[in-house]
């Protein structure tokens, strides 16, 4: 490298210094010297080798003591480069007849230490000139330059937004320099999680270098531009549940205190972010707001409190006499279309009950039971237990047995509740105690007695109830006189089928008597009509004799 047109070495601070001597070494050399010249020009001896005695000589110079080396070929070492080391050396062959000098120029170059942002902001606020930071870059040679960026990119200073001073500083005692950076930045609210860093330029040996701090990230504070309103409990509310609301603001830091505005509250109530309402009824339904505390920027949404209302009427224990009507009302009430359905002794029903005139088998326990589908947990129910009483009532049937040696006699028994039976035996009084009863299924059940009376007998059943006494009688025939038997009611659609067939039997005996009536009516018709024209014809003849024997003849033909 050439500086000036002369010779220069390039060197690292704190390493070795080596300066060859760039002269061709000339015959009859007598001795070799190494100089430096001063800053007015006047030079300083600092090593002298003899090319006879072949011996070293350094001068007594304090910068370079301990630090020189001069080789045989002169070429000269300084140890531990310094920064005023920079300076023009000259070496020197001396004969007897002439002084050859060649200069060399050396340079000196030390790299900086990473730079570092220090003093930073504790936070950044928006619309707001503060000071960000310093870079800070030490023990640079020659000075470096410090370049800020913002997210990779260069800052370039901006009047009243970016503003940077930068200060160099030197260590009279090493030469070296120290490079300061001050960044005062406005930030706005996109600068958040925004990246700043600085690099430092620097030249070594080589040429143009450069050095990048680490990152850093500063905390941006804005201001709240919008209010947001969260409803923070389940999806659905129903009557009975919790509400927490969420007010929340943009800004950073975000607001702590807000104004919760309830339905049916004139004022706004302070709190903190949430708001917690325990067990609300359907009249919190509304419209919910809340805003900052000084009343600005609102935010607004809407709750519906849903609930479910049952009304059974009749409900709880009910007890009716058969036959009389029971209107049974379930009515709902509730936030939205409901589900209703009811069950009747554990079995869901396909019709809502309804009952124009009580059976036995209307008894049981009804369940009323709605549920709002799309709100979880929101279920009712109200039971009605019906009890359908009625007195005793009796019908007593007889019947031959097959083997013609015994005679069944049923005694079919309804009431509510159910009615004890005795047998007895009219005249004698005895009871009879080996009745079989059927079961008792919706009021109704059969008692019977089997027996083979040898003379007539009259039986007695008795059936009784908290209600009332019913006694019924029947006439049983010896078993050796015969007599019609009557079938047991087995159950009402036997009942039916025989009434049917009695039906029938009934209307083709009235038909029969019918035809027979208007037969009759015909006739007489007829032979009324024969006797007015037989005596039209006795007119006309006007013989006496041969009406009289016309009127013997219809009198015989009347007979």
């Amino acid at each position: 490298p050439l500086a000036l047109g002369l010779y220069t070495v390039n060197a690292v601070y704190g390493d070795t210094i080596t300066m060859p001597c760039r002269l061709e070494v000339p015959d009859g050399l007598m001795f070799g010297k190494w100089k430096y010249e001063m800053p007015n020009g006047s030079p300083v001896f600092i090593a002298f080798r003899s090319s006879t005695k072949k011996n070293v000589q350094y001068d007594d110079v304090p910068d370079y003591k301990d630090r020189l080396s001069l080789s045989e070929n002169y070429t000269l070492s300084i140890k531990n480069a310094r920064i005023s080391d920079e300076k023009r050396f000259v070496c020197m062959l001396v004969t007897e007849d002439d002084v050859s000098e060649e200069p060399t120029i050396v340079k000196v170059f030390k790299q900086p230490s990473q730079p570092e942002i220090l003093h930073q902001a504790d936070f950044l606020e928006t619309e707001k000139l503060q000071m960000l930071g310093e870079c800070v870059a030490r023990d640079s040679y020659p000075e470096g330059n410090v370049t800020w960026y913002k997210n990779g990119r260069v800052l370039q200073p901006v009047e009243d937004v970016v503003v940077i001073n930068l200060q160099k500083i030197v260590d009279k005692s090493t030469g070296l320099f120290t490079m300061t950076s001050s960044l005062q930045y406005m930030p706005t609210k996109e600068d958040a999680n925004a990246k700043f860093s600085c690099i430092v330029t620097y030249y070594g040996p080589s040429g143009q270098k450069t050095i990048q701090s680490e990152p850093v990230v500063f905390d941006v504070h804005y201001p709240t531009e919008k209010v947001t309103i969260q409803v923070l409990s389940q999806s659905t509310v129903k009557e009975g549940d919790n509400i927490t609301l969420k007010c929340s603001g943009n800004g950073n830091p975000p607001p702590q205190e807000f104004l919760f505005y309830i339905p049916g509250e004139a004022e706004g109530i302070r709190s903190s972010d949430t708001y917690v309402m325990a067990d609300v009824r359907r009249n919190a339904t509304g419209e919910y707001k809340c805003s900052l505390t000084d009343k600005s920027m609102m935010a607004s949404t809407t709750i519906t409190v849903h609930y479910l209302d049952l009304q059974l009427t009749p409900s709880g224990e009910v007890t009716k006499q058969i036959g009389e009507a029971l209107p049974v009302s379930c009515t709902i009430s509730s936030s939205r279309n409901a589900t209703v359905f009811w069950i009747k002794d554990n079995t869901r029903m396909q019709t809502s009950p309804s009952f124009s005139s009580l059976q036995y088998q209307d008894a049981g326990n009804y369940i009323c039971e709605t549920t709002l589908q799309e709100v979880e947990g929101l279920k009712k129910r109200k039971t009605l237990k019906l009890i359908v009483e009625g007195k005793p009532q009796i019908k007593m049937t007889k019947k031959t047995n097959t083997n013609k040696m015994s005679k069944t006699i049923v005694c079919h028994v309804e009431g509510f509740p159910k009615p004890a039976v005795q047998w007895t035996v009219t005249g004698s009084g005895s009871i009879i105690n080996k009745a079989k009863e059927t079961k008792y299924v919706n009021g109704k059940f059969s008692s019977k007695i089997v027996i083979a009376p040898e003379e007539n007998v009259t039986l007695t059943c008795i059936a009784e109830n908290q209600l009332e006494r019913t006694v019924t009688s029947l006439n049983v025939s010896a078993i050796s006189i015969p007599e019609y038997d009557e079938p047991e009611d087995r159950n009402d659609d036997n009942s039916e089928k025989v009434n049917d067939q009695a039906k029938l039997i009934v209307g083709i005996v009235v038909g029969l008597l019918l035809a027979a009536l208007v037969a009759g009516v015909v006739y007489w018709l007829y032979v009324k009509k024969s006797k007015t024209a037989s005596k039209h014809v006795d007119k006309d003849l006007g013989n006496i004799e041969e009406n009289k024997k016309l009127e013997e003849n219809n009198h015989k033909s009347e007979t």
